[in-house]
């Protein structure tokens, strides 16, 4: 499992060092450029204090002892007249100035000059140079790599203060009971930690509605599934009470009807609940002007017994990106509510076309139509028009569920649903994607 604490402190250490590691490097380069300086100078000094008459005869070689420094003296005319190392591996010539010489025994720093009718050479070894720099870059950076666990230390607890008030609306959230949706407090809360908690609060907020809207749904289908089992109970009992085969035969089709209501009834919950408001639980591509054809050739033989001239009246090529059971389930209920109400001798036309490059189908019927009052009530859950139409049909039953879920399916398709009078004075319902 991934911890911010620790991947905090790995990072800011591995910082740290690396710091330390860019700083010690340069501290590095400058002592040493100080350093080359400073013994460059001396060299130059401890030239200009040799002497400057000629030496009358060769002198042994002796160590001069001064931080490795070899010196060579020659005379005018070449001869070598000291040495003070005889195995140091220097050229055996003099060049003035300074100059590094690389051997095989490292490199050396070479100073050359002419002291008066002498010609002397003073070599000193790099690595003494970068033994100096080093010390003097180690001497400065070692407090803080000494201070480096300490400074872990700091930055550990430092970052589990930080992360407190992650911790605390952790607890307040394990506290809580499933049912408490209330917000939580963001008060005193640091800056990073406040997007967290609206967030929350945010998702919270939207829970508490969804939970009150499914409890709205709940209780309201608990009421209308009421009225349509306690109708079969009652016919359940005429049936048994029946005296002869008439009598029986009526109160079966009467319960067979309240039967087949109440699983209408159930059915419509069931595409209801299902119908998710959020989004869609596939998005193809769907030719529409197929699943029209088949909606209205489901139907074809229901509005035939009904007595309603049922067809698509238009039909352009329209392709759109959804659901293919939902919209069968959408259109199946627009082209179920228009052969209902419809009545005998009436007609349905259904028509696709492609409008300013969007498809947009009607479903047009020669029916009572909807009090135009009423068109935006009737896409409430369980509400049907009231007494106030005139419906031809009496031998209407629905759940008032219909158009909620044509609206809700609709929605998630990117679609709107308006309801106005058709030509023929019934009702015409155009759904525009």
């Amino acid at each position: 499992m991934r911890s911010i604490r620790r991947q905090l402190l790995f990072w800011l250490l591995a910082l740290v060092l690396l710091g330390v590691g860019i700083a010690g490097w340069l501290i590095y380069r400058q002592a040493l450029a100080e350093a080359n300086e400073l013994f460059d100078y001396q060299l130059e000094q401890i030239a200009a204090a040799l002497p400057s008459e000629p030496f009358s005869q060769v002198l042994g070689s002796r160590d001069t002892g001064d931080e490795g420094i070899v010196l060579q003296i020659w005379n005018r005319n070449g001869v070598l007249m000291y040495y003070s190392r005889p195995r140091a591996p220097l050229a055996p010539r003099a060049e003035l100035g300074f100059s590094t010489e690389h051997t095989d025994r490292g490199d050396w720093r070479v100073y050359g000059a002419i002291v008066g009718d002498n010609v002397v050479q003073l070599a000193q070894p790099v690595s003494v140079r970068n033994r100096l720099a080093a010390n003097v870059a180690l001497r400065t950076l070692w407090p803080l790599i000494v201070l480096l666990p300490l400074m872990g230390l700091a930055v550990w607890m430092i970052v589990g203060r930080g992360l407190r008030p992650l911790r605390r609306v952790t607890s307040a959230l394990d506290a809580r009971r499933p049912e408490a949706l209330d917000p939580l407090p963001d008060q005193g809360l640091p800056l990073e930690v406040q997007p967290l908690v609206r967030a929350l609060n945010g998702l919270l907020e939207r829970l508490a509605t969804t939970l009150d809207i499914q409890k709205a749904f709940v209780a309201d289908a608990a009421h209308e599934l009421r009225t349509p089992l306690a109708a079969v109970q009652i016919q359940s009992q005429l049936v048994a009470r029946a005296k002869d085969d008439t009598a029986r035969s009526e109160a079966l089709t009467d319960l067979q009807a309240g039967v087949m209501r109440a699983t209408r009834l159930a059915e419509q919950l069931l595409a209801l609940a299902r119908s998710e408001p959020d989004g869609l639980a596939v998005s193809d591509a769907i030719d529409l002007r197929a699943l029209l054809r088949d909606c209205v050739a489901a139907y074809a033989p229901l509005a035939h017994n009904r007595g309603v001239d049922l067809g698509i009246e238009a039909s352009e090529a329209a392709m759109v990106t959804g659901d293919a059971d939902a919209l069968r389930v959408m259109f199946n209920n627009l082209v179920d509510n228009a052969t209902k109400y419809t009545p005998r001798s009436g007609r349905v036309d259904v028509s696709l076309h492609v409008e300013d490059g969007h498809p947009v189908v009607r479903i047009a019927d020669s029916g009572p139509g909807i009090e135009p009052s009423e068109r935006e009530r009737v896409f409430d859950r369980f509400y049907r028009a009231g007494a106030g139409v005139k419906r031809v049909r009496t031998d209407v039953a629905g759940t008032g569920l219909g158009l909620a879920i044509v609206r809700r399916i609709a929605t998630q398709h990117h679609a709107a649903v308006t309801l106005d009078e058709s030509r023929a004075g019934g009702l015409q319902v155009t759904v525009r994607f």
